[in-house]
């Protein structure tokens, strides 16, 4: 039976939410129920079901930023079901979705997956690498309040080019998050439980000296396996990762279809949210 006859196209709305954790949970990803509801919630998610089974085999998500841009990311393909272009017929759906709504699609890339999303019209621009790091137990950090929330918002609106409040509002609202600000209100790092590791992201800072500043502190006071996705730009801070016992795990390419600020990483992002987020 062809695909087109034993699937059916779908839009995930709540209750599908643990069906896409299950896809990713499967493959070995990072992301968590809260990111699931998030994506469910504040973008749109479309699947694809098998017919009579009803199982939820492949996603793809888009989320909009205001600004002008939207992120595709969770493209996720079961393993029976790889190889038959379901990924890129899902793709379709999301950079449709982002056009309506004049969002310039933009996404990060593994190096399996750049030569099917370069045929769709997406160019490179800056690499980054995922970093990996076991930390021994620390002490309970302070909660953050309203005043570092409105300058985390401002701060990574400066460095990412679009406003994510709505996305760092979720994240700052769930159970375990920290943050660090900086007394100056130049700099701020974030720290969210994963479904694997603690994902450490975005940082961002005034530059390369007091970021490497803000990640030691961050990481003083977290334990555990730790995820952090780091421009390969900021030689510095990669080098002292993998001093400290860090090791590169992967890397990735951001890419985009039109027009949008990626041709070099800005120079007050140090790391970014992860590649569901960006």
């Amino acid at each position: 039976m062809a695909p087109s006859e034993a699937l059916t196209l779908v839009v995930l709305g709540p209750a599908d939410a643990p069906d896409g954790l299950a896809l990713s949970e499967a493959a070995g990803w990072n992301q968590t129920a809260e990111d699931w509801r998030l994506f469910v919630r504040q973008g749109r998610v479309f699947g694809l079901r098998e017919q009579e089974a009803n199982r939820l085999v492949a996603t793809a998500a888009a989320l909009p930023y205001a600004g002008g841009l939207g992120w595709i990311s969770m493209v996720l393909v079961a393993p029976e079901w790889r190889h038959q272009g379901l990924a890129t017929q899902l793709m379709q759906h999301c950079i449709a979705h982002l056009r309506a709504l004049d969002a310039t699609p933009v996404l990060d890339a593994t190096p399996a997956g750049q030569p099917a999303y370069a045929r769709l019209g997406f160019e490179a621009g800056f690499a980054l690498a995922r970093w990996e790091g076991v930390l021994a137990a620390a002490p309970p950090a302070p909660g953050t309040g309203l005043a570092d929330a409105i300058t985390i918002a401002r701060l990574d609106a400066l460095a990412n080019g679009c406003d994510r409040g709505v996305l760092l509002i979720d994240f700052l609202r769930r159970p375990g998050t920290r943050a660090w600000v900086e007394p100056d209100g130049h700099g701020f790092a974030l720290a969210r439980q994963g479904l694997r590791a603690t994902q450490l992201g975005p940082l961002v800072a005034c530059d390369e000296a007091s970021a490497l500043s803000l990640l030691q502190r961050a990481l003083a006071d977290l334990r555990g396996s730790v995820f952090l996705d780091v421009p390969e730009r900021w030689s510095a801070l990669t080098a002292w990762l993998q001093h400290n016992g860090f090791a590169r795990q992967r890397g990735f390419a951001r890419m985009a279809l039109g027009a949008a600020p990626i041709a070099d990483v800005h120079h007050r992002l140090f790391v970014v949210a992860g590649p569901e987020f960006g």
